[in-house]
Protein backbone atom coordinates (compact mmCIF):
# COMPACT_ATOMS: atom_id res chain seq x y z
CA UNK A 1 0.00 0.00 0.00
CA UNK A 2 1.24 3.49 -0.90
CA UNK A 3 2.21 5.44 2.24
CA UNK A 4 1.99 9.20 1.91
CA UNK A 5 2.27 12.19 4.26
CA UNK A 6 3.14 15.88 4.11
CA UNK A 7 6.06 17.26 6.14
CA UNK A 8 7.29 20.84 6.40
CA UNK A 9 10.78 22.14 7.18
CA UNK A 10 11.07 25.67 8.55
CA UNK A 11 14.53 27.26 8.42
CA UNK A 12 14.44 30.46 10.50
CA UNK A 13 17.77 32.07 9.68
CA UNK A 14 19.34 35.44 10.36
CA UNK A 15 18.89 36.68 6.79
CA UNK A 16 16.08 34.52 5.43
CA UNK A 17 13.16 32.32 6.46
CA UNK A 18 12.40 29.30 4.29
CA UNK A 19 9.35 27.04 4.55
CA UNK A 20 9.67 23.90 2.44
CA UNK A 21 6.78 21.49 1.93
CA UNK A 22 7.47 17.89 0.98
CA UNK A 23 5.12 15.05 0.17
CA UNK A 24 6.74 11.87 1.47
CA UNK A 25 5.69 8.89 -0.63
CA UNK A 26 7.07 5.48 0.38
CA UNK A 27 10.13 7.18 1.88
CA UNK A 28 10.84 9.43 -1.11
CA UNK A 29 10.48 13.21 -0.77
CA UNK A 30 8.58 15.14 -3.41
CA UNK A 31 8.96 18.93 -3.08
CA UNK A 32 5.53 20.52 -3.59
CA UNK A 33 5.89 23.99 -2.08
CA UNK A 34 8.44 26.65 -1.18
CA UNK A 35 7.99 29.89 0.74
CA UNK A 36 10.76 32.41 1.31
CA UNK A 37 10.92 35.73 3.16
CA UNK A 38 13.55 38.18 4.33
CA UNK A 39 14.30 37.53 7.97
CA UNK A 40 13.74 40.32 10.46
CA UNK A 41 13.99 40.24 14.23
CA UNK A 42 16.93 37.82 14.57
CA UNK A 43 20.57 38.40 15.40
CA UNK A 44 23.13 35.61 15.06
CA UNK A 45 20.29 33.08 14.76
CA UNK A 46 18.56 34.23 17.96
CA UNK A 47 15.15 35.93 18.17
CA UNK A 48 15.47 39.52 19.44
CA UNK A 49 12.12 40.84 18.16
CA UNK A 50 9.21 38.40 18.36
CA UNK A 51 6.78 40.53 16.34
CA UNK A 52 9.11 41.01 13.36
CA UNK A 53 10.22 37.38 13.44
CA UNK A 54 6.58 36.22 13.43
CA UNK A 55 5.85 38.42 10.43
CA UNK A 56 8.74 36.87 8.48
CA UNK A 57 7.69 33.33 9.38
CA UNK A 58 4.05 34.08 8.50
CA UNK A 59 5.04 35.35 5.05
CA UNK A 60 7.17 32.27 4.28
CA UNK A 61 4.50 29.85 5.50
CA UNK A 62 1.70 31.53 3.56
CA UNK A 63 3.77 31.50 0.37
CA UNK A 64 4.55 27.80 0.85
CA UNK A 65 0.89 27.01 1.52
CA UNK A 66 -0.19 28.79 -1.66
CA UNK A 67 2.35 26.98 -3.82
CA UNK A 68 1.66 23.55 -2.33
CA UNK A 69 -2.10 24.12 -1.96
CA UNK A 70 -2.04 22.71 1.58
CA UNK A 71 -2.76 24.01 5.06
CA UNK A 72 0.40 23.78 7.17
CA UNK A 73 -0.47 22.45 10.61
CA UNK A 74 2.98 21.59 11.98
CA UNK A 75 6.66 22.02 11.09
CA UNK A 76 10.16 20.80 11.86
CA UNK A 77 12.09 23.92 12.88
CA UNK A 78 15.83 24.44 12.51
CA UNK A 79 17.72 26.16 15.31
CA UNK A 80 21.22 27.69 15.48
CA UNK A 81 22.97 30.43 17.45
CA UNK A 82 26.03 30.75 19.64
CA UNK A 83 24.00 29.48 22.62
CA UNK A 84 24.12 25.97 21.15
CA UNK A 85 26.54 23.56 22.85
CA UNK A 86 27.16 19.83 22.60
CA UNK A 87 28.69 17.04 24.64
CA UNK A 88 29.36 13.32 24.17
CA UNK A 89 28.34 10.98 26.98
CA UNK A 90 27.71 7.30 27.64
CA UNK A 91 25.36 5.13 29.69
CA UNK A 92 25.22 1.52 30.87
CA UNK A 93 22.43 -0.83 32.03
CA UNK A 94 22.23 -4.50 32.94
CA UNK A 95 19.94 -6.96 31.17
CA UNK A 96 18.47 -9.00 34.00
CA UNK A 97 15.64 -10.97 32.38
CA UNK A 98 16.23 -14.76 32.17
CA UNK A 99 16.61 -14.97 28.39
CA UNK A 100 18.99 -11.94 28.28
CA UNK A 101 17.34 -10.73 25.06
CA UNK A 102 17.58 -6.96 24.66
CA UNK A 103 14.19 -5.26 24.22
CA UNK A 104 13.14 -1.81 23.07
CA UNK A 105 12.58 -0.77 26.68
CA UNK A 106 16.23 -1.57 27.45
CA UNK A 107 17.35 0.73 24.65
CA UNK A 108 15.26 3.57 26.03
CA UNK A 109 16.53 2.82 29.53
CA UNK A 110 20.21 3.00 28.54
CA UNK A 111 19.67 6.23 26.60
CA UNK A 112 17.99 7.74 29.66
CA UNK A 113 21.06 6.93 31.75
CA UNK A 114 23.32 8.55 29.13
CA UNK A 115 21.30 11.75 29.09
CA UNK A 116 21.23 12.07 32.87
CA UNK A 117 23.75 14.90 32.99
CA UNK A 118 23.78 18.10 35.00
CA UNK A 119 22.84 21.05 32.79
CA UNK A 120 23.19 24.73 33.62
CA UNK A 121 19.83 26.12 34.81
CA UNK A 122 19.52 28.27 31.68
CA UNK A 123 19.97 25.31 29.26
CA UNK A 124 17.84 22.45 28.00
CA UNK A 125 18.39 19.41 25.80
CA UNK A 126 17.50 19.64 22.13
CA UNK A 127 18.86 16.30 20.91
CA UNK A 128 20.03 13.02 22.36
CA UNK A 129 21.49 11.09 19.42
CA UNK A 130 22.80 7.52 19.92
CA UNK A 131 26.11 7.06 18.07
CA UNK A 132 26.65 3.40 18.83
CA UNK A 133 25.56 0.64 21.18
CA UNK A 134 27.90 -1.81 22.90
CA UNK A 135 26.72 -5.28 23.98
CA UNK A 136 29.02 -7.16 26.35
CA UNK A 137 32.02 -5.28 24.97
CA UNK A 138 31.10 -5.62 21.29
CA UNK A 139 30.93 -2.09 19.88
CA UNK A 140 29.72 -0.58 16.61
CA UNK A 141 26.15 -1.86 17.02
CA UNK A 142 23.44 0.36 15.50
CA UNK A 143 20.36 -1.54 16.76
CA UNK A 144 20.77 -3.94 19.68
CA UNK A 145 17.09 -4.97 19.92
CA UNK A 146 16.81 -8.76 19.70
CA UNK A 147 20.46 -9.38 20.55
CA UNK A 148 21.48 -11.39 23.61
CA UNK A 149 23.66 -9.91 26.34
CA UNK A 150 24.03 -9.03 29.98
CA UNK A 151 25.42 -5.50 29.64
CA UNK A 152 24.16 -2.79 27.28
CA UNK A 153 26.06 0.47 26.75
CA UNK A 154 25.43 3.47 24.52
CA UNK A 155 27.47 6.45 23.34
CA UNK A 156 25.35 9.54 22.69
CA UNK A 157 25.79 13.04 21.30
CA UNK A 158 23.80 15.54 23.36
CA UNK A 159 22.93 18.98 21.97
CA UNK A 160 21.72 21.72 24.31
CA UNK A 161 20.49 25.27 23.84
CA UNK A 162 19.54 28.27 25.95
CA UNK A 163 15.99 27.90 27.26
CA UNK A 164 15.15 31.52 26.44
CA UNK A 165 16.37 31.26 22.84
CA UNK A 166 14.56 27.96 22.23
CA UNK A 167 11.27 29.06 23.75
CA UNK A 168 11.24 32.42 21.97
CA UNK A 169 11.57 30.61 18.66
CA UNK A 170 8.81 28.20 19.68
CA UNK A 171 6.58 31.10 20.64
CA UNK A 172 7.03 32.80 17.26
CA UNK A 173 5.83 29.68 15.44
CA UNK A 174 3.05 28.54 17.78
CA UNK A 175 1.54 32.03 18.01
CA UNK A 176 0.74 31.63 14.30
CA UNK A 177 -1.33 28.54 15.07
CA UNK A 178 1.35 26.19 13.72
CA UNK A 179 2.52 23.26 15.85
CA UNK A 180 6.14 22.18 16.14
CA UNK A 181 6.97 18.53 15.60
CA UNK A 182 10.53 19.02 16.77
CA UNK A 183 13.31 21.57 17.11
CA UNK A 184 16.29 20.40 15.04
CA UNK A 185 19.90 21.55 15.17
CA UNK A 186 20.61 23.17 11.80
CA UNK A 187 24.02 21.56 11.12
CA UNK A 188 22.46 18.17 11.83
CA UNK A 189 19.69 18.92 9.34
CA UNK A 190 22.13 20.25 6.73
CA UNK A 191 24.25 17.12 7.04
CA UNK A 192 21.27 15.00 6.07
CA UNK A 193 20.96 17.00 2.86
CA UNK A 194 24.54 17.30 1.61
CA UNK A 195 26.74 14.57 3.14
CA UNK A 196 27.04 11.08 1.71
CA UNK A 197 27.00 7.95 3.85
CA UNK A 198 30.59 7.25 2.79
CA UNK A 199 31.76 10.69 3.99
CA UNK A 200 30.01 10.30 7.33
CA UNK A 201 31.53 6.86 7.77
CA UNK A 202 35.07 7.88 6.86
CA UNK A 203 35.14 11.19 8.76
CA UNK A 204 34.14 14.64 7.49
CA UNK A 205 33.71 18.25 8.60
CA UNK A 206 30.59 20.15 7.55
CA UNK A 207 30.46 23.96 7.64
CA UNK A 208 27.08 25.53 6.92
CA UNK A 209 27.90 29.20 6.35
CA UNK A 210 24.76 31.28 6.53
CA UNK A 211 24.16 34.98 6.97
CA UNK A 212 24.55 35.35 10.73
CA UNK A 213 26.09 32.07 11.93
CA UNK A 214 28.38 29.30 10.74
CA UNK A 215 27.29 25.85 11.85
CA UNK A 216 30.03 23.26 12.26
CA UNK A 217 29.68 19.51 12.68
CA UNK A 218 32.01 16.52 12.54
CA UNK A 219 30.91 13.02 11.52
CA UNK A 220 32.78 9.75 12.01
CA UNK A 221 31.68 6.16 11.79
CA UNK A 222 28.38 7.30 10.30
CA UNK A 223 27.39 9.42 13.31
CA UNK A 224 27.75 12.97 14.60
CA UNK A 225 30.63 13.44 17.05
CA UNK A 226 30.86 17.19 17.38
CA UNK A 227 28.66 20.24 16.75
CA UNK A 228 29.24 23.95 17.28
CA UNK A 229 27.77 27.26 16.11
CA UNK A 230 29.97 30.34 15.75
CA UNK A 231 28.48 33.85 15.35
CA UNK A 232 30.47 34.83 12.24
CA UNK A 233 29.21 34.31 8.70
CA UNK A 234 28.26 36.03 5.46
CA UNK A 235 26.99 39.23 7.08
CA UNK A 236 30.48 40.00 8.33
CA UNK A 237 31.89 39.87 4.81
CA UNK A 238 29.11 42.19 3.63
CA UNK A 239 29.75 44.63 6.48
CA UNK A 240 33.45 44.80 5.63
CA UNK A 241 32.61 45.59 2.01
CA UNK A 242 30.24 48.34 3.16
CA UNK A 243 32.99 49.99 5.20
CA UNK A 244 35.85 49.32 2.80
CA UNK A 245 34.09 50.60 -0.33
CA UNK A 246 31.83 53.12 1.45
CA UNK A 247 28.71 51.72 -0.18
CA UNK A 248 25.20 50.93 1.17
CA UNK A 249 24.85 47.49 2.74
CA UNK A 250 22.31 46.38 0.12
CA UNK A 251 24.79 47.28 -2.61
CA UNK A 252 27.60 45.52 -0.74
CA UNK A 253 25.57 42.30 -0.65
CA UNK A 254 24.91 42.48 -4.39
CA UNK A 255 28.57 43.18 -5.16
CA UNK A 256 29.69 40.30 -2.97
CA UNK A 257 27.46 37.87 -4.86
CA UNK A 258 28.14 39.17 -8.38
CA UNK A 259 31.81 40.18 -8.31
CA UNK A 260 33.25 38.97 -5.02
CA UNK A 261 35.89 36.28 -4.70
CA UNK A 262 37.90 34.71 -1.90
CA UNK A 263 41.00 34.50 -4.09
CA UNK A 264 42.84 37.78 -4.58
CA UNK A 265 45.33 36.20 -6.99
CA UNK A 266 42.52 35.15 -9.36
CA UNK A 267 41.61 38.77 -10.16
CA UNK A 268 43.35 40.86 -12.82
CA UNK A 269 44.76 44.29 -12.00
CA UNK A 270 42.65 46.00 -14.66
CA UNK A 271 39.24 44.52 -13.68
CA UNK A 272 36.79 47.21 -12.57
CA UNK A 273 33.30 47.25 -11.05
CA UNK A 274 30.76 50.03 -10.62
CA UNK A 275 29.77 50.71 -6.99
CA UNK A 276 26.99 52.95 -5.66
CA UNK A 277 28.02 55.63 -3.17
CA UNK A 278 26.44 56.24 0.23
CA UNK A 279 23.92 59.07 0.23
CA UNK A 280 24.04 59.72 -3.49
CA UNK A 281 22.87 58.44 -6.87
CA UNK A 282 26.32 58.45 -8.39
CA UNK A 283 28.47 55.38 -8.96
CA UNK A 284 32.21 55.08 -8.73
CA UNK A 285 34.65 52.72 -10.42
CA UNK A 286 36.50 50.39 -8.07
CA UNK A 287 39.14 47.76 -8.71
CA UNK A 288 37.76 44.23 -8.32
CA UNK A 289 41.09 43.26 -6.75
CA UNK A 290 40.42 45.82 -4.02
CA UNK A 291 37.10 44.07 -3.36
CA UNK A 292 38.88 40.70 -3.20
CA UNK A 293 41.41 42.11 -0.72
CA UNK A 294 38.49 42.98 1.57
CA UNK A 295 36.81 39.59 1.22
CA UNK A 296 39.75 37.19 1.44
CA UNK A 297 40.92 38.10 4.99
CA UNK A 298 37.36 37.77 6.33
CA UNK A 299 36.90 34.38 4.66
CA UNK A 300 40.27 33.32 6.10
CA UNK A 301 39.18 34.40 9.59
CA UNK A 302 35.81 32.66 9.33
CA UNK A 303 37.19 29.35 8.09
CA UNK A 304 40.11 29.44 10.54
CA UNK A 305 37.71 29.91 13.46
CA UNK A 306 35.68 26.93 12.30
CA UNK A 307 38.69 24.69 11.76
CA UNK A 308 40.15 25.78 15.11
CA UNK A 309 36.99 24.50 16.80
CA UNK A 310 37.51 21.16 15.06
CA UNK A 311 41.19 21.19 16.09
CA UNK A 312 40.39 22.04 19.72
CA UNK A 313 37.87 19.19 19.86
CA UNK A 314 40.57 16.77 18.70
CA UNK A 315 39.11 15.83 15.30
CA UNK A 316 41.37 17.71 12.85
CA UNK A 317 43.33 14.56 11.90
CA UNK A 318 40.28 12.27 11.96
CA UNK A 319 38.43 13.60 8.89
CA UNK A 320 40.01 12.02 5.79
CA UNK A 321 36.90 12.83 3.72
CA UNK A 322 37.77 16.51 4.17
CA UNK A 323 35.57 19.57 4.40
CA UNK A 324 32.12 20.16 2.89
CA UNK A 325 30.83 23.72 2.64
CA UNK A 326 27.15 24.56 2.34
CA UNK A 327 24.76 27.42 3.11
CA UNK A 328 24.26 30.60 1.09
CA UNK A 329 27.75 31.98 1.73
CA UNK A 330 29.35 28.82 0.33
CA UNK A 331 28.33 30.16 -3.10
CA UNK A 332 31.01 32.86 -2.83
CA UNK A 333 33.39 32.51 -5.76
CA UNK A 334 36.70 30.87 -4.89
CA UNK A 335 35.82 29.83 -1.33
CA UNK A 336 36.25 26.09 -1.89
CA UNK A 337 39.57 26.61 -3.70
CA UNK A 338 40.75 28.93 -0.92
CA UNK A 339 39.92 26.35 1.76
CA UNK A 340 41.58 23.56 -0.20
CA UNK A 341 44.81 25.52 -0.53
CA UNK A 342 44.84 26.72 3.07
CA UNK A 343 44.12 23.40 4.82
CA UNK A 344 45.57 20.96 2.27
CA UNK A 345 42.50 18.77 2.35
CA UNK A 346 39.65 17.75 0.08
CA UNK A 347 36.99 20.49 -0.05
CA UNK A 348 33.71 20.53 -1.95
CA UNK A 349 30.46 22.44 -1.99
CA UNK A 350 27.46 20.46 -0.75
CA UNK A 351 24.95 19.33 -3.36
CA UNK A 352 21.29 18.41 -3.06
CA UNK A 353 21.01 14.64 -2.54
CA UNK A 354 19.41 11.97 -4.64
CA UNK A 355 15.88 10.93 -3.68
CA UNK A 356 14.51 14.48 -3.85
CA UNK A 357 11.81 14.79 -6.50
CA UNK A 358 9.01 17.16 -7.52
CA UNK A 359 10.05 20.81 -7.72
CA UNK A 360 13.69 19.86 -7.24
CA UNK A 361 14.97 22.57 -9.57
CA UNK A 362 13.74 25.40 -7.30
CA UNK A 363 15.79 24.14 -4.34
CA UNK A 364 18.91 23.12 -6.27
CA UNK A 365 21.20 25.32 -4.16
CA UNK A 366 23.19 25.16 -0.90
CA UNK A 367 20.87 27.95 0.30
CA UNK A 368 18.21 25.29 0.91
CA UNK A 369 20.42 22.65 2.53
CA UNK A 370 18.91 23.13 6.00
CA UNK A 371 15.27 23.10 4.88
CA UNK A 372 15.78 19.98 2.73
CA UNK A 373 17.66 18.38 5.60
CA UNK A 374 14.72 19.07 7.91
CA UNK A 375 12.48 17.07 5.57
CA UNK A 376 14.93 14.19 5.56
CA UNK A 377 15.27 14.40 9.34
CA UNK A 378 11.48 14.00 9.60
CA UNK A 379 11.62 10.76 7.64
CA UNK A 380 14.89 9.19 8.82
CA UNK A 381 15.76 10.24 12.37
CA UNK A 382 16.23 8.00 15.38
CA UNK A 383 16.74 10.94 17.72
CA UNK A 384 15.49 10.08 21.20
CA UNK A 385 14.69 13.60 22.41
CA UNK A 386 11.06 14.36 21.55
CA UNK A 387 9.67 17.73 22.58
CA UNK A 388 6.01 16.90 23.10
CA UNK A 389 5.27 20.25 24.76
CA UNK A 390 6.15 22.10 21.56
CA UNK A 391 3.03 20.79 19.84
CA UNK A 392 -0.32 22.13 21.16
CA UNK A 393 -2.47 19.11 21.93
CA UNK A 394 -5.28 18.61 19.48
CA UNK A 395 -8.58 19.60 20.97
CA UNK A 396 -6.92 21.41 23.88
CA UNK A 397 -7.98 24.92 24.81
CA UNK A 398 -4.55 26.31 23.86
CA UNK A 399 -4.57 24.56 20.51
CA UNK A 400 -8.08 25.74 19.69
CA UNK A 401 -7.28 29.29 20.77
CA UNK A 402 -4.14 29.46 18.65
CA UNK A 403 -5.94 28.05 15.62
CA UNK A 404 -8.78 30.57 16.07
CA UNK A 405 -6.32 33.48 16.36
CA UNK A 406 -4.47 32.25 13.30
CA UNK A 407 -7.66 32.11 11.23
CA UNK A 408 -8.70 35.55 12.50
CA UNK A 409 -5.44 37.32 11.61
CA UNK A 410 -4.84 35.44 8.38
CA UNK A 411 -8.43 35.79 7.20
Amino acid sequence: MRKERVVVGLDVGTTKVVALVGNVVDGHIEIIGLGKAESHGLEKGVVVDIGRTMASIRKAIEEAENMADVKIGSVYVGIAGKHITSINNSGTVSINRPDRVIAEEDVHRVVETAQAIQLPPESEMIHVIPRQYIVDGQDGITDPVGMTGTRLEVDVHIVTGAITAVHNLVRCVEALGVGIEQIVLEPLASSMAVLSSAEKELGVVLMDIGGGTTDISVFRGGDIWFSKVIPIAGEHITNDITVGLQTPIEEAELIKKSAGTALVDSVGEDEKIEVATIGGDEKKSVSRKRLAKIIEPRVEELLDLGMQEVEDAGYRDLVPAGLVLTGGSSLLHGITEFAQQRYDMAVRRGKIPQGIHGLRDIVESPIYATSIGLLRYATETKDFKKKDFYQPKRGSFVGKLLNWLNRFFRG
